[in-house]
């Protein structure tokens, strides 16, 4: 296997002007094991805020970062921000980070380690597993979360604990060669779906930390988009 030279981080950002920065300062505290640099994707998904401004300040502030800034004239979702970071990701593998401050990118590092091993082409960060720090909240989040993950299992005959998790690492190519559809929510069931069908892949899970935000404190996600990822896998599982 060559050596990993260059990780895609790729963040998709909506309204996160007062606290985008916080999250660029601990991507930038991380250092890769076997010197991997670094490729900062943000897509600013049409913020009504100052998060254009904000991200921008930030990249002036930090040549030394390499940054890359892209920005939808439309509000289209989550799951079309990453469409757009995927395919403009430049590094051997890419992983997904969200704006907020709920995963810590010091353990980028754990997530890379079966990838520079050799033993993996994707690796997903399970909040459920392992004995790292989980804040609590919403018991009923936790189990929507444990219901679609076993409704993804059964369908995509994976054993994973977490499969809304945010932290995906993926090989770039793979990622880039499969053509994704879910604009918002349902990105995750469908990149899962998808993902277990490709031939030969090799897929682990690493347990992670998370520090989740509560509503007040800017978490998104509802019942709705619940809904959305039920109908997700089971279009891209059975209606291929």
């Amino acid at each position: 296997m060559d050596p990993i030279k260059r990780l895609s981080i790729v963040i998709p950002a909506y309204n996160e002007g007062p606290t985008i920065h916080h999250i660029l300062n601990r991507v930038k505290a991380v250092t890769l094991i076997q010197g991997i640099e670094k490729e900062i994707i943000i897509v600013n998904d049409c913020s009504r805020d100052n998060t254009e401004e904000a991200i921008l300040k930030y990249r002036d502030e930090n040549p030394d970062l390499n940054i890359q800034y892209f920005r939808h004239e439309v509000n289209q979702g989550k799951g079309a921000a990453l469409h757009t970071g995927i395919s403009k990701a430049t590094g051997e593998y890419l992983i997904i980070q969200d704006a907020d401050l709920e995963y810590d990118p010091e353990e980028y590092n754990i997530l890379l380690g079966p990838v520079v091993r050799g033993d993996a082409d994707v690796v997903y960060g399970s909040r459920f597993m392992g004995g790292n720090p989980h804040r609590m909240l919403f018991f009923w989040h936790t189990i929507g979360n444990n219901f679609l993950t076993f409704l993804s299992n059964m369908f995509s005959n994976l054993n994973m604990t977490d499969m809304e998790t945010c932290y995906k690492l993926f090989r770039t190519q793979i990622i880039q060669g499969i053509r994704l559809e879910e604009k918002r929510f349902g990105f995750e069931p469908e990149v899962t779906a998808k993902i277990a069908r490709v031939p030969k892949i090799r897929i682990y899970e690493v347990g992670i930390s998370y520090y989740g935000r509560t509503y007040e404190e800017g978490k998104k996600i509802g019942w709705r988009d619940g809904f959305r990822a039920i109908y997700c896998i089971l279009k891209y599982n059975l209606f291929r």
